[in-house]
């Protein structure tokens, strides 16, 4: 058994035991003034009454903010029951209590009709009958104040606890929203924590990139430039065999007619014949491409 269904179980046995006590109080007030010894007067017998109402409804108050908590929707809907049969007696109760103080007023005026009868009679019963009224009455008026004035101390001392018990729960449902709050803020603040690394390998990642391609760049261009400077080069090789090639045969078509021109003959000559250049050995011939 739980914590709930414990408090549940000690506010019915409590239910129990103020209602019939409260009821004894109810009783005692409708028979006020049949007989002249009474050992509690009206007022105390009202406020020991009150106050009996006022526990009840403080048990029906803790079983209302109870039931929502308990385990089952069984004993939930059970204890709903019990609720609402609570409210039906307790205002039973105060429609009793309201009949009893009538029928004590009715008791009192009738006591009081036959006391004065007796009063008015003669003889020294009388006049014994009127100095013990005097002081009963004396002494009924004190225990009246005292009593009403306790009965006030006990309903603020009650309504004080019922106060006291309410800034509690609230309290309790405050801590617990609390730590709700605060789990979830400790499991936002790992994710901030794990995107916040995240983040930072990215951008140490970015410029990594950023440095592999400026450096591929960099040795692109370095390529290329070496490339199209060997491609120049050879350029100006090719052109600079054209052109001594060129110079050759127009060489010797100029030695030939000058030969003929002077009677000697010549050996002939090919015109497809390549004259042989002699190359400089330390340019080197390459073939990049």
């Amino acid at each position: 058994m739980d914590k709930v269904t414990e408090a549940v179980e000690k506010a019915k046995k409590d239910w129990e035991e103020t209602y019939g006590k409260t009821l004894d109080h109810i009783k005692a007030i409708e028979d006020y003034g049949k007989s002249s010894d009474q050992k509690n007067s009206l007022p105390r017998l009202n406020g020991l009454a009150q106050d009996g109402l006022a526990l009840l409804s403080s048990l029906q108050f803790n079983l209302d903010l109870l039931a929502p908590q308990l385990p089952t929707d069984e004993d939930i809907q059970s204890a709903n029951t019990t609720l609402q049969s609570w409210k039906n007696q307790i205002q039973s109760l105060r429609s009793s209590l309201r009949n009893a103080n009538l029928q004590a007023k009715a008791n009192m005026r009738k006591a009081a009709k036959e006391e004065r009868e007796l009063l008015l009679g003669a003889g020294g019963e009388s006049t014994i009958r009127r100095r013990n009224l005097q002081t009963k009455t004396g002494m009924t008026s004190a225990a009246e104040n005292i009593t009403e004035s306790l009965r006030r101390t006990r309903q603020l001392m009650v309504q004080e606890v019922e106060r006291n018990t309410t800034m509690l729960l609230t309290n309790e449902e405050s801590t617990g929203v609390l730590k709700k709050a605060e789990s979830e803020y400790k499991g936002h603040r790992s994710l901030l924590m794990r995107t916040r690394n995240l983040l930072t390998t990215m951008q140490r990642q970015d410029v990594l990139d950023r440095i592999i391609l400026i450096v591929g760049f960099v040795l692109f261009s370095c390529a290329v430039l070496y490339v199209v400077s060997k491609r120049i080069g050879l350029l100006k090789l090719q052109r600079t065999v054209t052109a001594a090639i060129k110079a050759g045969m127009v060489r010797q078509a100029n030695i030939g007619r000058d030969a003929a021109e002077d009677g000697i003959n010549l050996a002939p000559v090919h015109d497809n014949a390549i004259r042989r250049i002699e190359v400089p050995l330390e340019q080197h011939m390459h073939d990049e491409l």
